[in-house]
């Protein structure tokens, strides 16, 4: 065993025991992050215009407070912008973290002096969890690559802004700044292929042992290593010993993986975002990824179902229910308060708190009542995936209310590796499984209100070409699996798809 090895280990029985401390007093933990959030804030523009210094419990907060998106919170997200101090949090925050916006453009997401660390310390404690629980650490001793954005920054009025990956580039930690790859000048390229390209030249002959990224573009480059070198991944690196992922559900990548790979290959998934890192898998033998409680977030959650009604009830973690799905709700020492994320969770254990992510708030069908979420369109498809032999790369769902002939139905869009050798009944098998899934999608086709779904065919690479339509090739962007519109529908429709 190197001595990095040994240290690894060392590392990951203290975050053991320092983890535990918390998740095992969740409501205290939680109680003492709201306190010190209101106390250190009051004095800020928000926490004045809110009342903060006269708060004496989460329920003045609730009646306060609204829930907020970004485009409720812009006014004070401008201002900060600008360079003003003490707007949402004390000071002037150290950077901004860039991402894709909706109505208002690009959003700037506020990272601070106190948020920075959490977003370096969960994923530092990920990786030692997983020594801690698993007994293997002998990754740290071979080379890792993270998929990021360009850790390229510009200064607007003495801020720093980019990307949220690319901004966490600039805190690897020294002792593993000679296991990390690709190279600086590589990570500052820009467009998306000519990166992973070059990726694939500089890692091909390394011994790769960690590789981190969203499924999606990961896949990408394997599938370029694969073309590359004749080789699968697995027999390319044969140390590769952990894949950590996070912002998509794995499953419907998994086949794809297995195959490219040639072996099944252990892995973490994690909860981040520009506006905090929430979760990570702290056992490979639970279910769930484990809520940080004591990472300067704190939480409420709505009710899915309610969430668009206007007497929907902000829950605690005292309240709240496995197998619901909630809107998760954030305050953070980023200055983020009764903040709307937009995604969705559902819990799978209350001790410790332990969520999964669902979806999107504003990603689902319910174009005829049914609200069919993310969750449901990727259990049909894993569903039908372990009982064909089809192989999918990458799928996304819209409503046609109104087809040419007959009664309105879900489309499916589907790139497939392999079409299955019976089409007919591989859509028999989604549009069953999602029937199990959702009631109300099961009684609108019984009704006759639709008819069962009908899948799409897709030329190779499509959705790719969508997503740098939208200039939203690579890093941290995400295909939506669902939409209520048919904004990708119309797109891919342009891409001679075959209608099956």
């Amino acid at each position: 065993m190197s001595i990095k090895s040994f240290l690894a280990k060392r590392m990951a029985q203290r975050t053991k025991k320092r983890i535990e401390s918390w998740s095992e007093k969740p409501i205290e933990t939680q109680q003492k992050v709201f306190e010190r959030l209101i106390e250190v804030a009051k004095k800020t523009k928000f926490g004045m215009d809110h009342n903060f210094g006269e708060m004496t419990n989460i329920k003045d907060f609730q009646s306060r407070v609204p829930v907020r998106d970004y485009e409720a919170m812009k006014g004070y997200v401008d201002l900060a912008v600008a360079g003003h101090s003490d707007i949402l949090w004390p000071g002037r925050p150290l950077y901004f973290a860039k991402t894709s916006g909706t109505t208002s453009g690009a959003k700037y997401i506020p990272i601070t002096k106190q948020s920075m660390p959490e977003h370096i310390n969960a994923a530092k404690s990920a990786l030692l969890m997983y020594i801690a629980h698993t007994g293997q650490s002998d990754f740290v001793d071979g080379k890792m690559i993270f998929l990021q954005g360009s850790p390229a920054l510009k200064e607007v009025n003495g801020i720093k802004q980019g990307r949220l990956s690319g901004i966490v580039a600039h805190y690897v930690p020294k002792y593993l700044q000679k296991n990390r790859l690709p190279s600086w000048e590589t990570n500052c390229i820009e467009d998306w292929e000519t990166k992973v390209n070059q990726i694939v030249e500089e890692t091909i002959n390394q011994d790769m042992r960690v590789i981190s990224g969203i499924p999606s573009w990961v896949q990408m480059y394997f599938e370029k290593l694969a073309h590359k070198s004749g080789k699968k991944i697995g027999d390319l690196f044969p140390n590769f010993k952990l894949f950590v992922f996070g912002g998509v559900n794995y499953a419907p990548y998994q086949s794809k993986f297995e195959q490219l790979i040639g072996r099944k290959t252990p892995s973490i998934e994690l909860f981040p975002a520009s506006e905090g890192f929430f979760a990570f898998q702290d056992r490979q033998d639970r279910q769930g990824l484990l809520l940080l409680l004591d990472s300067g977030i704190f939480y409420e959650f709505i009710e899915a179902s309610t969430f668009f009604d206007s007497d929907y009830k902000r829950l605690t973690l005292e309240e709240v229910q496995m197998n619901v799905n909630y809107v998760m709700i954030i305050s953070t020492t980023a200055g983020l308060w009764a903040y709307n994320l937009g995604d969705t969770v559902m819990f799978t254990s209350l001790l410790p708190f332990r969520v999964k992510v669902t979806g999107r708030i504003k990603h689902f069908i319910s174009a005829f009542g049914e609200h069919v979420i993310g969750q449901e369109v990727e259990r049909a498809m894993q569903a039908a995936l372990a009982q064909s032999d089809a192989v999918v790369n990458e799928f996304s769902v819209a409503p046609q209310v109104n087809p040419g002939e007959g009664l309105p139905y879900h489309q499916w869009f589907i790139d497939f590796d392999s079409e299955p050798s019976d089409m007919q009944a591989f859509r028999h098998l989604i549009d069953q499984e999602l029937q199990l899934q959702n009631s109300y999608y099961r009684d609108l086709i019984a009704g006759k209100v639709l008819q069962p779904l009908q899948i799409t065919a897709v030329a190779k690479g499509s959705f790719d070409r969508y997503m740098a339509s939208k200039g939203k090739l690579g890093g941290q962007n995400k295909l939506p699996r669902l939409a209520n519109n048919r904004d990708i529908a119309t797109f891919l429709e342009t891409q001679d798809p075959v209608l099956m």
